[in-house]
């Protein structure tokens, strides 16, 4: 039997491919060794990728917003340079924009928060007495016992005061004297420095990185390929940029309406649990809730009653987020059925716990769009 020259080159490559994988399943250590190694190197540029996405959301607004206010410059001197100066002040204000955001979210959440564990400590040391006299009562008829209660006497300022300082400086002053942790934080670091100069690189020059991939493409794969190609990475991209625009926006609006009903009926820590909760509904369907279990431990230290009806008022919200605001911001955005938004929500928790949560929405929606298309189209040529 003969055989012809693409047969030969077909043999050749199963026989290299079958040697590859012997060789790695033989040396699987080695194998994730390097693997590890080698996402290890890449993961600033990668981190870089990520932050160029998000930041390029608001910089196409700003960009946009920009152009047109430069358009009514004209043609001269004066429009060019400002046509050239778009670009960088677009990327500027975006940074800015997002760093103005994160530090609002801090500058709120740490004084709320230290003031709250202070306002806990007090309130479990004015209940402490009364606990303790109840408990004597209760135990009247035994002497030995209400004797032992009555001498027990338990410092609560200095357990508190202890465990402030260990939250907000012990965690710092241990990493400050660990040589590895220093070392580990240096690494973290730079390496967040290289991904943010990274992302500036993308940023300012993604009109031509676009072209010289597709360049690339073109000598790479069969126009077929590189147009099934560039639409599944218009897909992708829509995909992404539609849920991360809408989970943020559907967040500031839920601790939007937190914040106006605790404050209509009065309950307290109204800003610091409106913040949490917007912060934690950014993880999809459990991150609310996450929000809800901290919130009502809080005001359950102050008026168990208002936790109850702030657990009430809790649930009334979701309902009305989740069938008129979710739908509408979110879902009709991405395009998934509920039940895969659950499915997508469970695995990518599972495998990558938040992120996973976080990354694997839009990932199933992308699968699913593609699916979906994949089917119409047999369909259309059973027919």
């Amino acid at each position: 039997m003969e055989f012809d020259k693409k047969k030969i080159r077909q043999i050749a490559v199963l026989i290299v491919f079958t040697m590859v994988v012997y060789t790695a399943f033989t040396n699987y250590d080695k194998v994730f060794a390097t693997i590890a190694f080698v996402l290890d190197l890449i993961s600033p540029f990668v981190l870089g990728a990520c932050i160029a996405f998000i930041l390029n959301l608001p910089m196409r607004g700003i960009e946009k917003f920009l152009k047109k206010l430069t358009g009514r410059c004209g043609k001269g001197k004066a429009g060019k340079v400002l046509n050239k100066l778009i670009r960088p002040v677009s990327l500027i204000l975006s940074i800015c924009f997002v760093v103005m955001i994160v530090a609002i979210v801090i500058g709120v959440v740490t004084p709320q928060l230290i003031r709250t564990i202070e306002a806990i400590g007090a309130n479990l040391m004015e209940q402490f007495p009364k606990i303790q006299a109840w408990v004597q009562s209760v135990f009247a008829d035994n002497p030995d016992v209400e004797k032992y209660l009555g001498q027990v006497a338990i410092n609560w300022e200095s357990i508190f005061e202890s465990v402030k300082n260990f939250v907000f400086n012990g965690a710092t002053n241990l990493l400050s004297h660990t040589y590895s942790a220093t070392l580990g934080i240096i690494s973290a670091v730079t390496s967040f420095f290289i991904a943010v100069v990274f992302a500036c690189y993308i940023l300012m020059q993604k009109e031509k990185l676009s072209g010289q991939i597709q360049r690339v493409l073109k000598v790479t794969f069969s126009e077929k390929n590189v147009r099934r190609i560039n639409e599944v990475a218009s897909l992708s991209h829509k995909t992404f940029c539609s849920f991360i625009t809408g989970q943020c926006l559907e967040a500031c609006i839920l601790g939007a309406l937190f914040f106006v009903s605790m404050i209509i009926f009065r309950i307290p820590y109204a800003l610091l649990i409106s913040v949490l909760i917007a912060f934690t509904a950014l993880i999809p369907i459990v991150g609310a809730f996450i929000g809800c279990f901290v919130g009502a431990f809080l005001i359950l230290m102050i008026n168990p009653l208002q936790a109850v009806f702030f657990v009430i008022m809790f649930l009334v919200i979701q309902q009305i987020e989740g069938n008129l605001i979710y739908p509408h911001v979110v879902g009709s955005s991405i395009g998934l059925p509920s039940i895969w938004v659950l499915m997508a929500v469970s695995i990518g928790g599972s495998l990558m716990g938040i992120l996973g949560m976080l990354l694997f929405i839009p990932i199933v929606s992308i699968l699913y769009s593609l699916f979906k298309t994949w089917v119409k189209n047999r369909e259309a040529k059973a027919e």
